[in-house]
């Protein structure tokens, strides 16, 4: 069950800690390449400093809430390197219960790069290629994946992109894609970029 803020003291108060200020929530997606100097600077400060307040605990409530405490949550865990709630995320991406909040779980896990976290976007994959009608997350994630594998040599995105295998199946059959469209290179320039956000986030940490 999806916890609601408004029903809730505790992560009411964790979301005005951590997620509502300056609307980071929702800055929290690709829009954060687009910010310009000081306000990227300030945010990246910000950020970083509270992934290096924020509590398990604390974490672990706001992955209780909704897309809004997800997100943030997904991204304090990559920022401060908190590699203890990879599973945790791998779970909420396989559920994919609330919508928004797919791509933090991605960045996340590629950030953190290993051969689990290559694991743990496949399954997803292995689901929801083969259900076009369920999902959101299916090529932010393959994103995530190319990534890894490119730094890994892991081969695990073979299968899918290979003839014959379920990602071009899925890009004909997915209703809000077109199948002469093959969105794979954006992806993976966005989970590149946004794990460099990343990267330069913790180095102070």
């Amino acid at each position: 069950m999806v916890r609601d803020p408004h029903d809730d003291a505790e992560l009411l108060t964790l979301v005005r800690r951590y997620v509502t200020p300056g609307r980071r929530y929702l800055k929290l997606s690709g829009s954060l390449l687009r910010m310009d100097s000081p306000e990227y600077d300030r945010f990246l400060r910000d950020l970083r400093e509270d992934a290096g307040r924020i509590t398990p605990e604390e974490i672990a409530t706001l992955l209780e809430g909704s897309w809004r405490e997800r997100r943030t949550a997904a991204w304090l865990v990559a920022v401060s390197r908190r590699t203890e709630f990879r599973e945790r995320l791998g779970e909420l991406l396989l559920s994919s219960e609330v919508c928004c909040v797919g791509l933090a779980y991605s960045v996340a896990l590629a950030s953190f790069g290993t051969a689990r976290d290559a694991d743990l976007l496949a399954a997803y994959l292995d689901r929801y290629l083969s259900r076009p009608d369920l999902g959101y997350d299916q090529a932010v994630v393959m994103g995530a994946l190319q990534f890894i594998d490119l730094d890994l040599g892991g081969g695990q995105v073979d299968r899918f992109l290979g003839p014959g295998g379920l990602w071009q199946e899925w890009l004909k059959e997915a209703p809000h894609q077109q199948a002469d469209t093959d969105p794979t290179a954006h992806f993976l320039s966005l989970t590149r970029r946004l794990c460099a956000f990343v990267d330069e986030c913790a180095e102070a940490l």
